[in-house]
Parts: structure tokens; sequence; C-alpha cells
């Protein structure tokens, strides 16, 4: 099974956000999460960068 997890930029380093990430949905200034286990997470950002081949999603607050 793919895993793919999501990271919130902070301090120039990345965090872990969110593992085993099954869907993303972007609205407006907010990004909507929920992983395979049902955990679900709102982002208040947008999305920075989507790495397929790496398995990982890259979030950034909004300025």
């Amino acid at each position: 099974m793919c895993e793919t997890n999501a990271y919130v930029i902070k301090d120039g380093r990345e965090e872990l956000f969110l593992d085993n990430v099954d869907i993303l949905k972007a609205e407006g200034s907010r990004v909507y999460l929920r992983n395979l286990f049902g955990e679900q997470k709102t982002f208040e950002g947008r999305v920075k960068e989507i790495s397929l081949m790496k398995h990982r999603i890259v979030l950034e607050e909004q300025a």
C-alpha cells in the first residue's frame, strides 16, 4: 500500500501534519485532509507541492 504523508513548513522545516492521507480537498484558503483511518484535519493555508513519486504533500501557511 502506498502511503502519502502531509507535511507543514514551520520555521523552514517540514513537520508531519497527517499520515496515510487518502483524500485532500482544497477550498479557498483551507485544505481538508482525511486519512485511511478516518482521521480528519483542516489546514489554513495552501498546497505548496505534491510529489506522487515520493508520496508526500507539502502545505504552506498563508502569509
